[in-house]
């Protein structure tokens, strides 16, 4: 077998380094990204804290996983680490630790320690060094109150500690000591609690079970947000489904929970706007999306269907592994998946389901309109506020029959009564069963 001839063409540190800043990262998705790390350590406590000081602000994020030693350490710092993933796996591309923080700041210094041994190891990377030699080089920065602080910290049980110092693209450089500089210090860490609350819900809450992980953020524990409903309003949960999607030679599992959410009148004011998530209700519709139960895309429709007022109590989970990232294309960032095209087309029908079912629970809440007559007994339904009340019939037939499994059992009486009295399937709205 011939040998090409070869020559060895290594990417400029300084140029290209400048350029992975700006993958996709905010602060909030940013924070998240070194906590999948965490979790992948086998963290059960991870505190994060957001520490204004002018240009000397920092963010340091701790956790009680198992540590690294110097070679993970330096391993850990290299863009596209060696190491494999399993399907449980929340990294994905060996650039998450890298490319999250140097989105945010300049200098990355990561502390870690074995949990059985006493001495730590400190590794650093600088950008500003990285450009002065426009070299892939790490360092050991020695001692600094940076340093310091993150020891102090392991003293209490911690065993990774990661810094971010020289924010240059969450604190103005020209402005770093004014009041607008705090402001938006204290703004950045606001908007992450609510972020780290909704992606690691299932890590944080009760719904697996028991309580995986717990975040705290500037000495406030991050409780869950759960996109599908609550303890005092809790949602109606639709028959779960499962698909399976070729991956190469093997197949993979993609599990389908259908919710509809309890309407206005069936809860309080402040449940209400908590439940109504970042996004509110309207663009919180639609599909969340979890990769290893971590949730990485959410609201909106994945092109479907349209964001619709009478459907905003329809949430969908869909649920993948690891293993099916090839599938879906996920981002280095973990914020955006693409749906592979086989799977789309099973979604259609279940996704039309539940829209239905959240339409009929909107609809049954909502005040009669104006120019709607009251129902009296005996009166057919085609004499009473002209279409609205059978259509209304139709969804709620609709409905009761998801709720009670006999969905398909709806479908046989559907086409009967198509060849017996089309009309009246039209009038119901239920031609399309």
């Amino acid at each position: 077998m011939s040998v090409l001839r070869h020559l060895t063409v290594a990417p400029s540190a300084a140029r290209l380094t400048n350029s992975l800043r700006d993958i996709g990262y905010d602060f909030p998705s940013a924070v998240a990204d070194l906590i999948d790390n965490s979790v992948a350590a086998g963290a059960r406590r991870v505190e994060v804290f957001v520490e204004f000081a002018g240009a000397g602000s920092r963010v340091m994020i701790a956790d009680d996983g198992c540590g690294m030693g110097p070679g993970q350490l330096a391993e850990a710092l290299r863009f596209g680490s060696r190491r494999t993933y399993g399907s449980r796996d929340l990294g994905r591309y060996g650039l998450g630790l890298k490319t999250a923080s140097l989105s945010q700041c300049r200098t990355l210094t990561v502390v870690s320690r074995r949990p059985e041994g006493q001495r730590t190891f400190v590794r650093q990377l600088d950008l500003d060094l990285i450009e002065e030699w426009d070299d892939w080089v790490i360092c050991d920065p020695g001692k600094s109150p940076a340093v310091g602080a993150a020891r102090e910290l392991m003293l209490q049980g911690y065993n990774t500690v990661v810094i971010w110092e020289n924010l240059d693209r969450v604190i103005p450089v020209d402005r770093p000591e004014g009041g607008w500089a705090k402001r938006r210090v204290e703004s950045a860490a606001a908007k992450t609690a609510r972020h780290l609350a909704m992606v690691f819900h299932r890590f944080l809450g009760p719904e697996s079970g028991e309580r995986r992980l717990q975040l705290v953020l500037n000495g406030e524990t991050v409780d869950a947000w759960n996109p599908f409903g609550s303890a005092a309003a809790p949602a109606r949960e639709v028959p779960e489904l499962s698909f399976e999607i070729p991956v190469g030679k093997r197949t993979g599992t993609v599990r389908l929970s259908r919710y509809v959410l309890p309407p206005r009148n069936a809860m309080d004011q402040d449940e209400w706007e908590r439940l109504a998530g970042p996004l509110k209700w309207n663009r919180q519709q639609g599909f969340y999306i979890y990769r290893a139960d971590r949730l990485v895309q959410w609201g909106g429709w994945a092109g479907l269907r349209a964001i619709d007022e009478h459907t905003k109590l329809a949430r969908v989970a869909l649920s993948f592994d690891a293993d099916l990232d090839p599938v879906f294309n996920i981002n280095v960032a973990k914020m955006r998946v693409s749906l592979p095209g086989e799977l789309r087309q099973m979604l259609e029908r279940p996704v039309h389901e539940v829209c239905m079912a959240a339409e009929a629970a909107y609809r049954s809440s909502a005040p009669p309109s104006r120019g709607t007559l009251p129902v009296h007994r005996g009166q057919a339904p085609a004499d009473v506020g002209g279409e609205r009340l059978p259509r209304t019939l139709g969804l709620a037939l609709r409905t009761a029959a998801l709720q009670s499994g006999d969905y398909d059992a709806l479908k046989r009486i559907v086409k009967v009564l198509t060849d017996q009295t089309p009309d009246m399937v039209d009038v119901l709205g239920l031609m399309d069963l």
